[in-house]
């Protein structure tokens, strides 16, 4: 790892769109941080500020309201709905979220980017399939529309005014990606046809890359188009969608579950093919020494993979190798179908091996994991850390979150140490790992994905935990270790997308489906953000106070 103290701390700083040349680099989902060298050469006076920390476990709660702990304060910046310019209007159910500053001396103007990952019919378009033996045929295009435009993702402008965040109206920079916008395949060959396909959907986590464009993946596509499903004698069949948005626009399936890349910009995007077809996470990207990629990405289904994308060329995430982890014997297995006997008996080439990624890892003899989610790279260890969130199949109910050690410390090693960091469960006080995020200091902040319908049920392990929440590792000081509440969500949500600011001021968060297990909209299961009409709405707000800037203590450091 080449890293001084005083390049983390610049790159930390000075990260913004005009930001081209910068040091061997990291970002990813909710991760600001770095792996860096002598990241604990720093002075006593400022570690023992960060030991005297004291945190606020916050006890499990079922209120229909984003609490925090106490040093902490949160103000909405933007919901579902609510307009981004003259014309687009913010998606549902907000995912991740990531800011780039404009200006590098300034953190706090920028452009923050979110995820919208799915629709709930109920609410955005007036649509109730349980009112209909066969609902699909009381759809109607115009509520297909609506929820093809209330996905994809939302770029807009933000600045901090008085201690709030608050949106630039009509920003030249503000504008939506939807389920409808074009889209190029950076790829070489054609897929099902075309080398443009339209939409994005299912978009749950990303990051930015070293070039600084937004990166948005998608998940679980299926809902959308269905899948394509192959049997033993290689005969494809088509599964349905849950949404049935292909009764209506016949996509294929196959244009869906691929990681996307989008140019803040001016909203172009594309598809990179090589990083392989899957229900996308996250990407977790590492720029090496000689400006080559890495990015580790999870398939977030039960029994499917880790993988990671290592380039052969600088800033590519085209030319190179994906590889499957075999997490038993320590081994990044490659999907190359030209030196894969295995690959090349079932696929005919490479593209078909990427689009079939699932069945190739398995071919190789990949390890099946439960629910691999988000990936971050701690910045003072570099080792790699995994959510694998639950496998109730196994019975395994609380999830975990699995530590990887690439050999030497070499991101573009093919060999690696596996460990379990952490376990769920009553005893460690968290269930159902999602996303991570490390602060600029170096903790571990955890969000958790427990099911709406699971969730504050008595027959059902999960109800010692309550609603989802928000969680953080410390450092340093008595609590170092411990794993600790700080925020609890409403009624159903999801705490998702953590993101911290350049000066460590702010965190923002998505508050994703509020109400999602509402039946009737006249009587909401929450009605958190309590605006004015009593609708549960997803929103992304900004967590600051006292608490949060003093866990980032070392971004000011100097050394």
């Amino acid at each position: 790892m080449e890293y001084s103290r005083k390049k983390f701390i610049s790159f930390i700083g000075k990260a913004s769109l005009g930001a081209f040349i910068m040091p061997q680099f990291l970002t990813s989902c909710g991760n600001t941080t770095t792996p860096a060298t002598n990241f604990n050469n720093i002075s006593k006076e400022k570690l023992n500020q960060l030991k005297k920390i004291v945190l606020e476990n916050l006890p499990p709660s079922d209120k229909d309201d984003l609490l925090l702990a106490n040093g902490l304060n949160y103000h909405t910046i933007i919901k579902w709905g609510d307009k981004i310019n003259n014309k687009d209007t913010f998606g549902f159910n907000n995912d991740f979220t990531c800011f780039i500053p404009i200006d590098n001396n300034n953190p706090e103007d920028g452009l923050l980017w979110v995820n919208h990952e799915y629709v709930n019919p109920l609410f955005v378009s007036d649509f109730d399939h349980r009112k209909y033996d066969k609902p699909f045929e009381h759809r109607t295009i115009e509520q297909v529309d609506q929820e093809m435009y209330n996905v994809g993702g939302s770029i807009i402008r933000i600045k901090e005014e008085n201690g709030r965040w608050k949106i630039v109206e009509n920003d030249p920079y503000n504008r939506r990606i939807t389920g409808k916008t074009p889209i190029k395949l950076n790829w070489d060959s054609p897929i099902k046809g075309v080398t443009t396909v339209i939409g994005t959907n299912s978009n749950c986590s990303g990051g930015i890359t070293p070039w600084k464009t937004f990166i948005t993946c998608e998940e679980n596509y299926d809902s959308c188009f269905g899948e394509t499903e192959y049997d033993d004698n290689n005969v494809p069949t088509k599964k349905p969608s849950s949404l049935g948005w292909e009764k209506f626009y016949n996509y294929p399936t196959e244009h869906y579950g691929w990681v996307v890349e989008i140019n803040p910009k001016d909203g172009t995007a594309q598809k990179h093919i090589a990083l392989g077809r899957f229900a996308h996470e996250c990407c977790t990207l590492y720029e090496l020494a000689d400006k080559r990629v890495v990015a580790y990405t999870g398939d977030d289904k039960n029994n499917e993979h880790l993988y990671k994308f290592i380039s052969s060329k600088p800033s590519s995430l085209k030319e190179g190798t994906l590889y499957v982890a075999d997490t038993i014997n320590g081994k990044w297995l490659a999907l190359d179908w030209e030196n894969q006997p295995i690959l090349k008996n079932k696929f005919k080439n490479q593209t078909e091996v990427l689009i079939r990624a699932r069945e190739a890892a398995k071919l190789l003899g990949a390890t099946p994991l439960n629910r691999p989610e988000d990936v971050e790279i701690d910045p003072i260890t570099g080792n790699i850390f995994v959510s694998l969130t639950n496998n109730k199949d196994k019975n395994d109910f609380h999830g975990s979150i699995l530590k990887i050690e690439e050999t030497n410390g070499k991101f573009d090693a093919l060999t690696f140490k596996s460990s379990t960091y952490k376990a769920g469960g009553e005893e460690s006080g968290f269930s159902c790992p999602d996303n991570l995020a490390f602060d600029l200091s170096g903790n571990l902040w955890i969000t958790s994905d427990m099911s709406g319908s699971s969730m504050n049920k008595k027959d059902k392990p999960y109800m010692p935990f309550k609603n989802n929440s928000l969680f953080v590792i410390p450092r340093y000081g008595k609590d170092a270790g411990k794993i600790i509440r700080v925020a609890s969500a409403p009624k159903d949500a999801e705490l998702t997308g953590p993101w911290f600011s350049p000066d460590g001021k702010t965190l923002f968060l998505s508050v994703q489906h509020p109400g999602e297990q509402t039946k009737d909209k006249n009587n909401p299961t929450s009605k958190w953000p309590f605006d004015k009409d009593n609708i549960p709405k997803p929103a992304v707000v900004a967590i600051t106070g006292d608490l949060i800037e003093k866990m980032n203590k070392l971004n000011i450091i100097e050394s």
